[in-house]
């Protein structure tokens, strides 16, 4: 049916290759806009579980989960004022916002669904994550100089050099994946971890420090407890977005919400086999690989979002440094020769 509506759409010539981009960017951008607020209400009813207490449960409350909360929240950000303080930057107060939220939806679009299911299938998928990614920290720290307020400028800085630190442990650790899959093309590197043993081919084996270290920095990315210093309310009130309201506070909350769902997808891709199931091939059905098996990996990153949140407390600021230079860095490094020499030796599909 997808390719029917390609071909539908491509005989129409270059006006047909727009409408059909188009639409491919409304079919990604869309579900990813509903999955932020059905996440949120999944962070307030999991946290609120783990805490022993219900979490939201009225507002179209099926069976006490309220699943129309999560639209609630959405309607009242959107109807509040937008309050810009008077010693305020107007101009890059208002596109601070924006800043941080188009990398957040850019970056999706060279992510793999399913085998050909990818809106971009570039080859320098990896490199174009990089540079995507880490755009978006330009919107928090124009965020939090133009508002002109010491809590924000302080969350800014801090945010800034977080991100900063943890895009050298996290980009260390891709480089890992490519000399271990020979392509900087995300399909492919999914291609490269099958094989006849399922879950034995995933590179989350051989290259385990560098997995675990990647979706850490995931975390810390993404300014999330335990790493969310940035936004220490017992410290600096909220951080960067502190005199934010309104439609601008849920543009920075889309951003941050939808990066944390492209980390959880991205983990398995890398490192768990993407679609790829954990079972051989010679178990029939079990052993077929989907857009589902990706979703269930997807699902169990997400969760363990909202679970670090709920179990660690915040690190201080000094250990958060030390962890990314002292700890990652180094750690990646040395497990990136390790894979060269996997990878030499032919431990690797493609990276012999």
């Amino acid at each position: 049916m997808i390719d029917a509506l390609r071909e539908f759409f491509l005989s129409f010539g270059d006006l047909g290759l727009v409408i059909w981009t188009l639409v491919k960017i409304i079919v990604i951008v869309l579900p990813i806009t509903i999955g932020v607020a059905f996440y949120t209400l999944a962070e307030r009813k999991v946290i609120g579980w783990m805490h022993v207490r219900q979490g939201p449960q009225f507002i179209g409350g099926f069976m006490g989960i309220g699943f129309i909360q999560a639209f609630a929240d959405v309607f009242k950000m959107l109807f509040k004022e937008l309050v810009i303080p008077s010693s305020a930057s107007p101009l890059l107060f208002r596109l601070a916002p924006l800043l941080a939220l188009a990398p957040a939806f850019a970056a999706w679009a060279v992510i793999p669904f399913d085998d050909g299911v990818v809106l971009a299938n570039v080859n320098a998928g990896l490199l174009v994550l990089l540079a995507l990614t880490s755009m978006g920290v330009y919107g928090i720290i124009i965020g939090g100089w133009a508002s002109n307020s010491k809590y924000a400028i302080l969350g800014a800085l801090r945010s800034a050099a977080q991100v900063v630190s943890y895009e050298i442990a996290m980009g260390f650790a891709l480089v890992g994946v490519l000399v271990a899959a020979g392509t900087m093309n995300l399909t492919e590197i999914v291609h490269a971890q099958a094989g006849n043993l399922g879950i034995g081919e995933w590179f989350m084996w051989p290259l385990f420090p560098l997995f675990i270290i990647y979706f850490i920095s995931g975390v810390a990315e993404t300014n999330r407890a335990p790493f969310d210093v940035a936004e220490g309310e017992s410290e600096i009130v909220a951080g960067f977005h502190v005199e934010y309201s309104g439609s601008a506070f849920a543009i920075f909350f889309l951003a941050e919400y939808a990066n944390m769902m492209l980390v959880s997808l991205l983990t398995p891709i890398l490192f768990l086999g993407g679609w790829l199931s954990p079972f051989p091939p010679s178990w029939g059905f079990l052993g077929e690989p989907g857009w589902w098996w990706l979703a269930a990996k997807f699902v169990f990153f997400a969760f363990t979002f909202l679970w670090f949140r709920a179990t660690f407390p915040r690190y201080r600021y000094d250990q958060i440094m030390r962890l990314g230079w002292k700890v990652f860095i180094p750690i990646t490094i040395v497990w990136i020769f390790v894979t060269a020499v996997m990878a030499y030796n032919g431990w690797f599909t493609l990276g012999a």
